[in-house]
């Protein structure tokens, strides 16, 4: 952790997420709230919002009634459609860079597909707010019931019922990162590891928001040297807090489900070896499994078995997929099988395609002296391999097993 915070990576992350968020949060609220006043529960998101900016004291219900004043000012309906359009683009973009930065914090270099974005975003973006209020009413019916009014009334029922409220920002919180640190990364991430990542980050959220409310109060300093533009200075400062608190608990996921990465090197060299070995590998084991019958691999399974550096085994796991050697299966898209028959998948064009020029840049590179000599190596390997195919090479080592 001290390593990524030191390199300056996640710390631009946060950055670029505070400009993201002062372009993205009225469009988002807007959103938010035309969807859930056909509902009828647009007015539970208002104390949510107070309480995220409570740590600014006095000045937190101004903050609120100005970013509600500019919601109001959104008329959804009458926007038209390259209106609505632009409206649902600014939000989305504000999830794709969340995503990004997920992403980077777990070792994935490619965002999901564009129809994977579209329907995963707009999920959270309007299904998102729906929960939370029906959450928060729901809680709010039950502390009103008679029951629990009744059971406040008996010791130590009553103290248990007391401590649990005061405490349940906390779980609401955590439960929040937790479902955060599973959904965004184009990964899969344990329960268990999302889990410790959202503890962290929720009790650290909730703790950084008492220690900066005392931060509001003594801020005078702020008030004397920036005058009007003072609230806006330490707005932008809670924002960077909360995506920094985020990010850090995202990566605190990461290395509590890599455990065995935390010692290596933070950047990591690819060669052609490395890749040969590691798409020969990956190959290798998923046809093995597919032709014994066998459930397939989950990918996270299979990164974790080769104790590869992930980003070099996504990047390789992903142009075999390009070529249709490799193909995504599962409910939840996270498992591999072969593309095509393995009776098919000549052992020298898997060679060719995991060497494969993505931009081709060989391809436009003048003659060289020693193209003869490439020539030649590769009609070797070619002769060498013949018609071996991956079939032929995972049923030996069955019999030689």
């Amino acid at each position: 952790m001290g390593r990524d915070l030191v390199n300056g990576q996640l710390t631009l992350h946060a950055m670029s997420l505070v400009y993201t968020t002062l372009l993205s949060m009225v469009p988002l609220l807007a959103l938010s709230f035309s969807v859930l006043k056909t509902l009828g529960g647009h007015n539970e998101l208002t104390p949510l919002l107070e309480n995220a900016f409570s740590p600014f004291g006095e000045q937190g219900p101004e903050i609120v009634a100005n970013i509600l004043g500019f919601v109001d000012r959104i008329k959804v309906g009458v926007l038209g459609s390259v209106g609505l359009a632009l409206l649902v683009y600014t939000v989305i973009s504000l999830v794709q860079k969340i995503e990004r930065s997920f992403n980077f914090i777990w070792r994935v270099p490619q965002l999901r597909s564009i129809g994977q974005r579209f329907s995963n975003y707009l999920s959270v973006i309007v299904i998102g707010p729906l929960l939370v209020a029906s959450a928060i009413g729901a809680t709010a019916s039950i502390m009103s019931s008679s029951i629990v009014q009744a059971l406040v009334a008996i010791e130590p029922f009553g103290s248990m019922i007391l401590l649990l409220i005061k405490f349940a920002p906390f779980f609401f919180m955590i439960g929040a990162f937790t479902f955060i640190y599973i959904f965004m990364p184009n990964t899969s991430v344990d329960f268990r590891s999302a889990l410790i990542g959202g503890i962290a980050g929720g009790m650290a959220w909730q703790t950084c928001g008492l220690l900066f409310a005392s931060f509001v109060v003594s801020s005078s300093d702020y008030q004397a040297i920036y005058s009007g533009f003072a609230l806006g200075i330490i707005l932008l400062i809670w924002i960077y807090l909360n995506w920094m608190i985020l990010l850090l608990g995202a990566a605190i996921s990461y290395y509590v489900q890599n455990s065995e990465k935390i010692c290596k090197a933070s950047k990591v060299h690819s060669s052609p070896r490395l890749d040969e070995r590691i798409g020969l590998a990956v190959m290798f084991r998923v046809a093995k499994r597919f032709d014994r019958g066998e459930t397939s691999y989950k990918i996270s399974e299979l990164e974790r078995q080769l104790s590869a550096p992930p980003q070099i085994t996504r990047r390789v796991t992903d142009n075999l997929v390009n070529s249709g050697m490799l193909a995504i299966s599962g409910d939840r898209s996270d498992r591999y099988v072969p593309g095509c028959s393995i009776d098919h998948i000549p052992m020298s064009k898997l060679l060719k395609v995991i060497r494969h020029d993505d931009q081709q840049v060989a391809a436009h590179m003048p003659l060289l002296d020693c193209d003869e000599l490439i020539s030649t190596l590769e009609s070797v390997v070619d002769d060498k391999l013949q018609e071996l195919t991956l079939a032929d090479l995972v049923r030996r080592d069955e019999k030689a097993g």
